[in-house]
């Protein structure tokens, strides 16, 4: 059983993937307490993989984004196969503290400060800034690395500092800048 926050079908908001239809599955429960986290951990049922491989069949996306929460904490080999064996393409969005299963299609690692990164593979490394020194980030192996302002608050901060440091990409909260989850 695992503790889910919500499944949702919209347009994925932030990142490579901007634009592209998917089904949400936010898990409940973090290993973090970050002050600018947009899910209410507290909430939500507890739901087998069955339920929730029967949730995700009712919407027809390919691309299925688990995230939370800290996707790590729940997401497992047996989830990761029933999801493959449904033709799904596998996104995680993850703080990168927990490791994650073999076969996942795409990882998105968002590190938090002072916290320790320990995944073997990132595809995207998406940075909220709050003003902090970004130098590890960049150390991070990825393909990208996106740099999102905190809640659109800080949008010019990180343009400007984007111009200066050209090595990273914008990422906007597409999603919340057009009123849609």
């Amino acid at each position: 059983m695992k503790k889910i926050n919500e499944i949702f079908y919209s347009l994925q908001g932030e990142g490579l993937h901007a634009g592209i239809p998917a089904i949400f599955v936010r898990f409940s429960g973090c290993n973090l307490k970050c002050d600018f986290c947009d899910t209410r951990h507290e909430e939500g049922p507890w739901m087998s993989d069955t339920q929730i491989m029967e949730a995700i069949a009712s919407y027809p996306a390919r691309m299925v984004i688990l995230t939370g929460g800290e996707p790590g904490l729940w997401v497992d080999d047996r989830l990761v196969s029933l999801l493959h064996e449904a033709d799904k393409y596998i996104c995680v969005e993850t703080n990168g503290t927990r490791p994650l299963p073999e076969g996942i299609d795409w990882i998105t690692c968002s590190p938090k400060e002072n916290a320790p990164v320990l995944l073997e593979r990132i595809d995207e490394i998406k940075v909220v800034y709050t003003g902090q020194d970004l130098s590890p980030y960049l150390r991070i192996p990825a393909r990208c690395h996106f740099l999102q302002p905190c809640s659109c608050r800080n949008t010019d901060e990180v343009i400007t500092y984007i111009l200066k440091h050209p090595e990273w990409r914008l990422s906007l909260q597409t999603h919340k800048l057009i009123g849609i989850r």
